[in-house]
């Protein structure tokens, strides 16, 4: 194989790693996270574990639902790892799970999702960040693909028709939940606007820190990040104005758009395509960016 070369508009070379069933993979995370990055994970794992040394910090500027992160941490890929999220709902369930493991358990074995139970908890002002965690952690797991932003309507179906509790498994969330706390001492988590967090950082990141990026879907006018996440404005030039001037590792997903390949050809980076179906089973491309050729050599 050649060398992946930027892309000119025409070929960006498939990624030769295949995109795996996700169930494949061990879930670790206790949230639905629309946009997930489960069946990444391959590819996270070819990129970290051919790093010598291994990297002792992983920083994700967009943690959402922060599979990347746990799965580098859990299995030896990095030594810690730093999730930064900006939605204060997710943010709230990061808290309290890391903070407060526990006693989210208990309250998970003590919860029976119905419509009115679930609407209850929709209405009600969390007194404090372990309630409000719980709070996200229900809805994640009660409404249509998991979405939290302002609309999102709950299951009415769901697996086996079991409407809003066809996602809620209260043995399997102890378990997640119980596996963070044992690394929960590797895991860091800042509430904080990713872009803004990175300004903030990157000027100390040596080539002992990777980061690993994956921005709401919305360049391009893409709408998807809008209707799935509080928060999806993001300035993607600046993005990667950010990664180009600095020398730490990176490994970074988007949808493949016009916009993304201009600024992927003019800092010179690196980007296979991996093909993805989507729930009608239509194949659709997402980029993989580096700044080196990971991939394809």
């Amino acid at each position: 194989m050649g060398l992946c070369r930027p892309p000119d508009a025409d070929a960006i070379p498939v990624s030769p790693v295949p995109a795996v069933n996700v169930a494949s993979v061990p879930q670790r995370s206790p949230l639905r996270y629309p946009g997930g990055k489960t069946w990444l994970i391959p590819h996270v794992r070819y990129w970290l574990e051919r790093m010598d040394p291994t990297p002792k910090l992983l920083i994700e500027p967009f943690a959402g639902g922060g599979i990347v992160s746990l799965t580098a941490v859990m299995e030896g890929l990095v030594g810690h790892c730093l999730m930064v999220e900006l939605d204060r709902d997710v943010a709230a369930f990061w808290h309290a799970a890391l903070r407060h493991g526990p006693q989210l358990c208990e309250m998970i074995k003590d919860f029976q999702p119905t419509r009115d139970s679930v609407d209850a908890l929709s209405q009600r002002i969390p007194v404090d960040v372990l309630e409000h965690g719980f709070r996200t952690l229900v809805l994640n797991r009660t409404r249509r693909g998991g979405i939290l932003a302002p609309g999102a309507s709950l299951s009415r179906y769901g697996e086996g028709g079991k409407g809003v509790a066809s996602r809620w498994y209260p043995e399997t969330l102890v378990r997640r939940l119980s596996d963070i706390a044992g690394h929960a001492r590797r895991i860091g988590f800042c509430e904080a606007d990713g872009i803004s967090q990175l300004e903030v950082l990157i000027g100390s990141l040596g080539d002992d820190c990777v980061l690993f990026v994956d921005p709401p879907y919305t360049a391009g006018g893409k709408r998807a990040g809008k209707r799935l996440y509080a928060h999806s404005e993001l300035d993607h030039g600046r993005l990667f104005e950010l990664l180009a001037d600095r020398v730490c590792d990176f490994l970074m997903t988007y949808d493949r758009t016009p916009e993304i390949e201009a600024l992927v050809r003019n800092h010179g980076f690196h980007t296979v395509q991996v093909l993805m179906k989507n729930t009608h089973h239509a194949r659709i491309p997402e980029l993989v960016i580096s700044r080196r050729p990971v991939f394809i050599s």
